[in-house]
């Protein structure tokens, strides 16, 4: 059964998180924390499978907290789920990058929330469309890789994952990726964790995130809804 650790800096949103998850027969809330230190003490002593958490007002030390969380020096490390604000303020991707594992608005129905916690404590990672959208062109904006960057980490991937790795930077779903490079989708799903294991990522926002900073991926001027992954579409 998997176990949260809920953090949120309001008492009464921490209760309502506390009976939503307790409502739930596969789920199990075994701690609330209300600010960033305090997650991070209860999530080693803990030990949760998920922490459910709120980015704070600005000026706090919400993405500090993720990243103690999710890449501390206590693993192992729980799956970090978060709630934020979806805009221009930046908090998506500085949480993300962080290491956190899921992003949702702060507005979630409480069945997409609990189906997400699942779905993070199963090894996913849930990301709205629109957000992941807002991603892709943010890290496409960011400037070219340089050679401080740890580029042995993609030589150390096969042609073949290479352009696995480009088609998810690019947006391609498994299904996407599967047909045009004949392959199962279950097949994909294993060039992927491959993938992962090999450059050090936690999740395919991650992967996203190292396409473009090595240099794999660039930017497109022209854009579809299935567009061409790095420079040209990956050939069989």
């Amino acid at each position: 059964m998997p176990t949260v650790l809920i953090v949120n800096d309001q008492e009464l949103r921490r209760l309502c998180y506390h009976l939503l998850l307790d409502s739930e027969p596969d789920l199990s809330p075994v701690g609330e924390a209300a600010g960033g230190a305090e997650a991070v003490r209860m999530s080693t002593a803990l030990r949760p499978d998920v922490v459910l958490m709120h980015i704070f007002k600005p000026g706090t030390d919400s993405i500090d907290t993720v990243r103690r969380i999710a890449r501390g020096d206590s693993p192992p490390h729980p799956r970090v789920l978060v709630l934020a604000p979806v805009g221009p303020d930046g908090y998506a991707w500085a949480a993300l990058a962080a290491g956190a594992d899921a992003l949702l608005p702060e507005n979630t129905a409480p069945h997409e929330l609990t189906a997400a916690i699942r779905a993070v404590e199963a090894g996913g990672a849930v990301i709205p469309p629109g957000l992941t959208r807002q991603l892709i062109d943010t890290i496409r904006r960011r400037p070219p890789a340089s050679a401080s960057l740890p580029t042995e980490r993609l030589g150390a991937l096969t042609e073949r994952e290479r352009q696995v790795l480009a088609a998810v930077a690019s947006g391609w779903s498994t299904t996407e990726i599967a047909a045009h490079l004949s392959l199962a989708p279950t097949t994909v799903k294993s060039h992927v964790c491959r993938i992962l294991t090999k450059i050090g990522a936690r999740s395919r926002v991650q992967a996203v995130a190292f396409a473009y900073e090595s240099g794999l991926t660039e930017p497109h001027t022209t854009r579809s809804p299935l567009p061409a992954p790095g420079r040209a579409r990956p050939t069989l």
